[in-house]
């Protein structure tokens, strides 16, 4: 950040980020009486247009090739934006016959540059595609990829009461975030999103480059099919084809009554934002500081604890920004909400030194007490850089001194530069590691290494120091989290291209090791299945059974 102004804009935005966590600013969602299905096989998604073309003679074009992160601008032959399953065919199957490489976007979120990359001749964009329907026959919520966490979340809980423990971003597509194996506030309690994925329709690509759709879900009798709906649960995008439907029903859900299908969230919501200053400080206090949370996280993150019900996330900062800050919000209606509230608070700042500055708790429901302005808050101009670990211990010492060293570096200055701790763990946990593409299934916590900035000139700048935080931390795995007793490796929606080069990962452990561990094997063999031609790929997509991309 170049100015104090523009150090108080990232701080504000970054102190709202998951303040109350699981959803999402509630949008007016257009078909919200949309009709059932009638068919018994899923409710008709006609199209309201023909697909469209834009290519780079068109104004839009601009706007269709810059996504959430700036850093990051797609130089396409077109972009075909569509509105139906039936197009995505015809889109596909024209770039294959063509000789044109694809990539897919929804929500545009995607923290690489798997889409607006120069080698990318075909942009598919899905945005259009966002209905949000219940189907009768397959007792499930059909929601397609376009359709943003916001108008889920708002539709889901509107018309039927439940809703997906997704995560916080509004502008966030179901699309590549639900792939992906996304999480949020109320993951502890419900899981992950991929934990109540019923079924996809994919348009794939066979041998002879026929592009068809399928349907796969996770009762398919036929394993390659059943195989194909477990590769997308937790397997990340723009790997085996282009999802055009999502069904969301939790397991062993019974019944047809779409109410009782998915998970409810509670009524209200206790939330609460405190700040630790910097000044004053010590290094034995921030230390003893994120010991604390860490440690009460490692307590009470078994799938059976009764504390599943609290969401929080530490954020210390770098020192420049001021202070640390921690944002929590509890299910208000259990009936010691708000001393369980006190306690933990009271349990992170035992003995850290400083006085917390606490804000009173506010009470809301649930739906308006996610609403919040999103991850980029607007500004056109963001750029960033994420990495990504998850935790199974409290931090160690070497990790302590690390974090602490970085984030009072006084050659770097950036008040939008912190680390995200954010509670995990709970009914994550209680799922077998290869139920699902996510292997890590006993984490405690899950961390992000995080820069903002604006001027494209300081690129190096922040990416740097980011990547220095990360090594640092690392320095005894080779600068990766590798899996072991306190790591877990990495998450593969905040997708990191240097987990697979060899100057940042001197590990000895592949990338893909980093993020899906020993199922790797088996979304390898789904890849070689549905995608043989290795038409959908990226830097860190899937290699089929004996490729290399």
């Amino acid at each position: 950040m170049s100015t104090s102004t523009s150090k108080t804009t990232r701080r504000r935005l970054l102190q709202h980020t998951a303040a109350v966590g699981g959803a999402t600013a509630a949008l007016t969602v257009p078909g919200v009486g949309a009709a059932v299905a009638r068919d018994g096989r899923g409710a008709a998604n006609p199209a309201d247009f023909g697909a469209v073309t834009v290519g780079p003679n068109d104004p839009r074009y601009s706007e269709l090739t810059h996504g959430t992160n700036q850093r990051w601008v797609g130089r396409p032959d077109h972009i075909r934006l569509v509105s139906s399953a039936e197009q995505v065919v015809e889109a596909v199957q024209r770039a294959v016959r063509d000789g044109k490489r694809i990539a897919v976007r929804s929500g545009g979120h995607c923290y690489e540059d798997f889409v607006n990359n120069a080698e990318v001749q075909v942009v598919i964009d899905m945005s259009e595609m966002a209905e949000i329907t219940y189907d009768a026959g397959r007792r499930a919520f059909a929601v397609e990829p376009g359709a943003m966490l916001s108008e889920v979340y708002d539709k889901l809980y509107k018309v039927w009461g439940v809703t997906i423990p997704g995560g916080s971003c509004p502008s966030v597509g179901a699309g590549g975030h639900i792939v992906g194996g996304g999480y949020g506030a109320l993951s502890r309690r419900f899981g992950l999103t991929v934990d109540h994925l019923y079924g996809v329709e994919v348009v794939v690509v066979d041998e002879s480059g026929r592009a068809r759709r399928v349907v796969a879900t996770r009762d398919s009798t036929d394993p390659e099919l059943r195989e194909l709906w477990w590769a997308h649960t937790g397997g990340g995008g723009g790997n085996f084809g282009v999802i055009t439907k999502y069904w969301l029903r939790s397991p062993g859900a019974t019944g047809d009554d779409p109410s009782r299908l998915l998970p409810r969230p509670p009524a209200e919501l206790l939330v609460s934002t405190v700040n630790w200053p910097w000044e004053g400080l010590t290094k034995q206090g921030f230390q003893r500081l994120l010991t604390n949370y860490a440690t009460w996280f490692e307590r009470n993150s078994a799938p059976d604890s009764p504390r599943l019900g609290l969401f929080s996330q530490l954020k210390p900062f770098h020192r420049s920004a001021g202070s640390i800050l921690m944002v929590t919000q509890i299910d208000a209606t259990r009936p010691a909400a708000e001393q369980e509230l006190t306690d933990f608070i009271a349990y992170v700042s035992d003995g850290v030194g400083v006085p917390a500055q606490a804000s009173k708790p506010q009470r809301l429901p649930w739906l308006h007490g996610t609403k919040w302005p999103g991850f980029a808050g607007g500004d056109p101009t963001l750029r960033f850089e994420d990495k990504s670990a998850y935790m199974r211990k409290a931090f160690p010492k070497s990790q302590l001194d690390a974090i602490y060293r970085q984030l009072t570096r006084t050659d770097y200055a950036n008040g939008a530069a912190l680390m995200i701790i954010a509670g995990y763990g709970g009914r994550i946990n209680a799922v077998p590691s290869t139920a699902t593409a996510v292997p890590q299934r006993d984490s405690i916590l899950k961390l992000q290494y995080l820069a903002f900035w604006n001027d494209p000139t300081e690129d190096d700048k922040h990416v740097g120091w980011v990547r220095d935080f990360y090594q640092d931390v690392y320095a005894e795995s080779g600068g990766v989290p590798v899996p072991g007793r306190v790591t877990d490796g990495c998450f593969i929606n905040y997708a990191d291209k240097e987990m697979a080069d060899p100057r940042w990962n001197k590990s000895g452990v592949p990338w893909h090791s980093l993020y899906y561990k020993g199922n790797y094997p088996r979304l390898q063999r789904a890849k070689a299945t549905w995608d043989p031609g290795n038409v959908f790929r990226h830097g860190l997509s899937i290699e089929g059974v004996g490729r290399t991309n």
